[in-house]
């Protein structure tokens, strides 16, 4: 499975920081007290965003699941390359 898109539902988000903890390239927590990502172009969004954008060199899509998994709301979506989402299963 490679991870295409990715995004985080702030509704869902309560800001425990567990997807920082596993994965603090790609996630950080903002003001409001919301997972965001990390965006390359320095705008970082909790909308569904292209791994190409991320400020990282290489996405890991181990760890991409990994800190999906460690949020305890389920608050992190990632899709694959046709836009079907493969967390958290539906």
């Amino acid at each position: 499975m490679a991870i295409q898109t990715l995004k985080i539902d702030r509704d869902l988000c309560i800001g425990a920081a567990s997807c920082v903890a596993v994965y603090p390239d790609v996630f950080e927590i903002d003001g409001e007290n919301k997972a965001v990502l990390k965006r390359a172009d320095g705008e970082n969004t909790s909308e569904e965003t292209d791994v190409k954008a991320l400020d990282v060199t290489s996405i890991d899509d181990d760890m991409l699941l990994l800190a999906a998994q460690s949020c305890p709301t389920a608050a992190i979506f990632l899709f694959d390359e046709e836009g079907s989402q493969v967390f958290p299963e539906v």
